[in-house]
């Protein structure tokens, strides 16, 4: 049986390095090539035919979230993994609707990291349970999931421009700190604008309001 060919995509040489070192010895498990940045990884897909490309998120130029976006429409076949270390639920959750197939923590220890790429290389979705508690929490009320009110781009009318750039930068994959640094802002700051989209919304959580940056733009 072929091993399954991986494309590692990070912007860190050590994280590529010590994940083909811990694989290297793993039988049906091939790396067959490694890429520091989202431009490339679709460049180089085609020529390299992976059966799965393992996605960093945060990444220079495009992130994680654009690259699957791209992936899992221009290469339906190729399955895409993302292995971050964020556990934010904005960050699942786009990634999520951005057709990825997994989502692993990067301080998964092997048999974990084996495990998803060989689930979602027979085409099933691989989310550990640390990741499926972070989605239940995030999309659950009081031991109930709430209904989410229908949302169009007309919602985004009532944020004002701080909350829209804000909201814009949430949608490229960026954590409240990050934003917070780029924005000259604090961090408390970024989350009561974060809560002010969603009380003047009537959101539960950002990810719809993302849905729509993500769907139409801003």
């Amino acid at each position: 049986m072929s091993p399954i060919k991986i494309l590692l995509v990070d912007d860190h040489e050590v994280v590529r390095k010590g994940m083909k070192f811990l694989l290297e010895d793993e039988e049906g498990v091939k790396i067959v090539g490694e890429v520091g940045s989202g431009a490339e990884a679709l460049t180089i897909v085609p020529e390299l035919k992976p059966d799965i490309v393992l996605l960093d998120i945060n990444m220079p130029e495009m992130n994680g979230i654009e690259v699957a976006k791209i992936l899992t429409k221009r290469y339906p076949k190729v399955r895409v993994l993302v292995f971050s270390m964020h556990n934010d639920p904005d960050y699942i959750l786009q990634s999520i609707n951005n057709g990825v197939d997994g989502y692993i923590l990067k301080d998964s220890d092997k048999d974990e990291i084996v495990k998803a790429m060989k689930v979602v290389d027979a085409g099933e979705k691989y989310f550990p349970p640390e990741v499926s508690a972070i989605l239940v929490s995030a999309m659950q009320g009081k031991g109930h999931i709430k209904p989410q009110p229908a949302v169009s781009s007309t919602t985004l009318s009532k944020l004002s421009k701080k909350e829209k750039v804000i909201l814009k930068l949430i949608a490229e994959g960026m954590s409240s700190k990050q934003i917070a640094e780029q924005l000259n802002l604090s961090i408390r700051t970024v989350s009561n604008h974060r809560a002010s989209m969603l009380k003047k919304t009537g959101l539960n959580n950002t990810v719809e309001l993302v849905r729509i940056v993500t769907n139409e733009g801003l």
